[in-house]
């Protein structure tokens, strides 16, 4: 009888691994989030960057649920009495069975995750907003996002919790980007039609991204299609795209190749007008499956924007990536994925009224692994490591004609060399709590360079006690140090956590604390990138951002609705600022105009959201304050802004965002949104006076006045008109109309003399009036 009781408990503790690659059935693309459901037990997973997803459970029979958004749910039975792999194909479906009973399943699930502060958008939903010149916006849709403002009117970039621009890590296929926007910000550098998935990391942050202190936008590119040819595209207004994607071996390989391109400019001469400004992208993936354990992809992208008025000048600026992906399964628990990427980011003026070119770009090398180890139904562990070398090219000269009076100059080059080792797990406690912990340890070499300066007492900015001002010191020597030595060296520990704590079946608090480090600085004075904006690593004069953020938040789901309330404190040390008076251009001791400060951000997000009917979409709004402190370095320095805290650039204490999608029928659906921010900071003249027949400005102090608030209200309708058509031709027509009410929003505010009246006067530069649109959109 005891051994049958042994036997009995032995049973009972057998369990077996179910793991498998979820897809696309129409394409063979493999699919990212899908959510795997087991009701019976109540628990589930869902599959990762690559499709892959695997859950370890007691020996028995199950029905497991596969779903995803705008997919059929798909229903499977197992007998788990030993590992069992099981590959799924999802079918294109918008009516789903079950869909109330598994719909609570996925909230639940999703209630007791601990990750927060993150979004996700699904490219369905992005393509029904309405957007500027009717050209579907991955960085536009996410500013609609709480926590998330544009960088102003016209600007590159985007804000993330009171962070500058660059603090954004932006990857696309694990790529870096250092630029996100065509034509200033009119348009951003990802095609709709390539993109996969997307996600935006706020807080909270895994332990397996680093290298920025404020937030990840993490993008996927499709694989292409393993099944059919296929074609998809757009002609619009200003600008079209076309993506052509296709199997070369049948259900194994696939291959996606597609590129965009704006015109408005080629109608310019017919106008007189011999300006130019577009843009061009490319993007491609060849995807080869070699076996059921073995992938291998390669990825790249390429985009410049061109622009030039006249005889007068000439810039182009874009990014260039590649990445060379194997994705291994060293069993049904233990997934891995080995990459080398390159990234490489470029910047060129032309002045032709001057005759000479200025060249500058940072590029990256990185090597990265990564491993997925699902170690049990309540434990998935993430580890791995990675290298990336830098090259950073601040400058370079070059006269364009003999005649010229320019002679050749080069800034001096610099190297750096950043390592990474990471371990992230997700644990659940109970039933109703859950814990996801991490540690990444980085550090960072700053390398030999040709040319580096050394000051006296390691000091390269002095400050003139009787001017009050700041100057740069002179420089007593200079080394001359090999790549393969190092000028300075850092190391960070950056812990990461975050907790969740079921309070209902549908309600759940959660909290999460990260810290980050940045050991890469953008000094510019504009909030869209010039040649002249200067990558500065850090070095034997500039120290690391480091960030600390902690955030709380309440989480709640109803029957068609669901609720998210976060607030966040963050502190980031070693925030850069220049001196008043910093000269940016050409400037080959970057060293000499920056003062150490320190930046803070809070505030409160709200997201409330319908998910069902014919009516959906969200409501967003974020309360938050965003600022920056340089005190001097001495009780007698005044720093900047006399040592006082003052808003930063990207301050804004209000935004809210109303977007919504309506379905009529099959061949009509609406969208709408409309947007209001509070005004940019911004820094106006409060006086003048003459000093030698010259009027000088005086200016109030740093950021104390704003921009008038901005707001806008879009429109757009999508017709359809063969919904039901069985022939492989598919199009729609999408008619919108940006700022319906033509608000004149301020770009900037700038100050002149009005000789008329002889007084000064402030006169506002606004970009964007009404814009209507129209595109045609087809796929086949």
């Amino acid at each position: 009888m005891l051994a049958c009781f042994g036997t009995s408990v032995l049973l009972a503790q057998d369990r077996y691994t179910v793991s498998g690659t979820v897809s696309e059935a129409d394409t063979g693309e493999t699919l990212i989030g899908v959510n795997v459901i087991i009701p019976d037990l109540q628990t589930g997973t869902v599959t990762n960057q690559y499709g892959f997803y695997s859950i370890t459970l007691p020996a028995g029979d199950y029905e497991i649920y596969y779903s995803n958004l705008g997919f059929a749910t798909r229903t499977a039975t197992v007998s788990l009495q030993q590992n069992v792999q099981l590959d799924i194909a999802l079918e294109i479906d918008t009516e789903e069975l079950n869909e109330v009973v598994l719909k609570a399943d996925i909230e639940k699930l999703n209630i007791k995750k601990p990750q927060m502060s993150v979004n996700t958008l699904s490219m369905e939903t992005i393509k029904q907003l309405p957007v500027v010149l009717g050209e579907t916006d991955v960085i536009k849709s996410i500013t609609l996002l709480p926590g998330v403002t544009n960088a102003g009117e016209g600007a590159s970039g985007f804000n993330v919790r009171g962070g500058a621009a660059d603090q954004n890590l932006i990857l696309l296929d694990e790529a870096t980007l250092y630029n996100s926007s065509h034509l200033f910000g009119f348009f951003s550098v990802f095609n709709p039609d390539a993109i996969k998935d997307l996600t935006l990391y706020k807080g909270g942050i895994p332990a397996r991204y680093g290298g920025r202190v404020s937030s990840v936008l993490d993008i996927y590119q499709k694989d292409g299609s393993k099944r059919e040819f296929r074609a998809k595209g757009g002609i619009g207004l200003v600008a079209s795209r076309l993506l052509v994607e296709g199997p070369i071996k049948k259900d194994s390989a696939s291959f996606l190749i597609g590129g965009r391109s704006s015109y408005a400019h080629l109608f310019l001469p017919l106008f007189d007008n011999d300006n130019v400004a577009y843009f061009y992208d490319l993007n491609t993936k060849i995807s080869y499956n070699l076996n059921k354990n073995n992938r291998l992809y390669m990825s790249g992208y390429f985009g410049r924007d061109v622009f030039s008025i006249a005889d007068s000048f000439a810039n182009s600026f874009g990014n260039t990536t590649f990445n060379l992906r194997w994705n291994h399964l060293f069993s049904d628990k233990l997934f891995s994925n080995l990459s080398l990427i390159y990234s490489d980011y470029f910047y060129g003026l032309e002045l032709k009224f001057v005759e000479f070119d200025f060249d500058s770009g940072i590029q990256n090398l990185n090597l990265k692994y990564d491993f997925t180890h699902f170690l049990s139904e309540k434990i998935d562990l993430r580890y791995g490591l990675n290298s990336i070398y830098y090259t950073f090219n601040p400058g370079d000269i070059k006269p364009t004609t003999e005649g010229s009076g320019i002679n050749p100059f080069k800034l001096t080059d610099k190297y750096a060399f950043e390592n990474a080792v990471y371990v992230d797990a997700e644990v659940t406690l109970s039933d109703r709590f859950a814990v996801q912990a991490g540690l990444r340890f980085s550090t960072f070499n700053r390398l030999g360079q040709d040319a580096l300066n050394i000051y006296e007492n390691d000091n390269p900015l002095l400050y003139n006690e009787d001017l009050n001002i700041y100057q740069k010191a002179t420089p007593i020597d200079t080394l001359y140090l090999s790549r393969g030595k190092t000028i300075q060296a850092f190391a960070q520990l950056e812990p990461r956590m975050a907790v969740a704590y079921q309070l209902s079946d549908n309600t759940s608090l959660k909290a999460s604390y990260n810290r980050m480090a940045q050991y890469i600085h953008l000094i510019s004075n504009t909030t869209s990138p010039t040649p002249f904006d200067i990558y500065a690593p850090s070095g034997k004069y500039i120290e690391p951002q480091l960030a600390d953020q902690v955030a709380i938040g309440y989480f709640k789901t109803f029957e068609s609705y669901s609720l998210e309330i976060e607030s966040f404190y963050k502190t980031v040390q070693n925030r850069l600022d220049y001196v008043d008076d910093a000269d940016l251009i050409a400037n080959n001791a970057i060293e000499q105009i920056l003062l150490n400060g320190e930046a803070r951000a809070y505030g409160l997000e709200v997201l409330f959201r319908k998910t069902e009917g014919k009516l959906q979409g969200w409501v967003a709004y974020t309360l938050s304050k965003s600022e920056q402190r340089t005190p001097g370095r001495t009780p007698v320095e005044t720093g900047i802004n006399n040592g006082s805290w003052y808003n930063s650039p990207w301050d804004k204490t209000h935004d809210i965002s109303v977007t919504a999608q309506y379905e009529l029928s099959k061949k009509w659906s609406f969208g709408a949104n409309m947007v209001y921010q509070t005004g940019q900071p911004s820094t106006f003249p409060s006086g003048q006076y003459v000093y030698n027949d010259i009027v000088v400005p005086v200016y109030e102090a740093r950021n104390s006045s704003r921009l008038p608030s901005y707001h806008h209200l879009d429109l757009s309708a999508t017709w359809v008109p063969k919904p039901n058509t069985e022939k492989r031709w598919k199009s729609e027509w999408v008619f919108s109309i940006y700022n319906v009410y033509n608000r004149k929003n301020a770009a900037s505010i700038s100050f002149r003399e009005n000789t008329d009246i002889n007084r000064n006067e402030a006169v506002r530069l606004s970009i964007f009036g009404i814009i209507p649109a129209i595109t045609y959109n087809f796929n086949f």
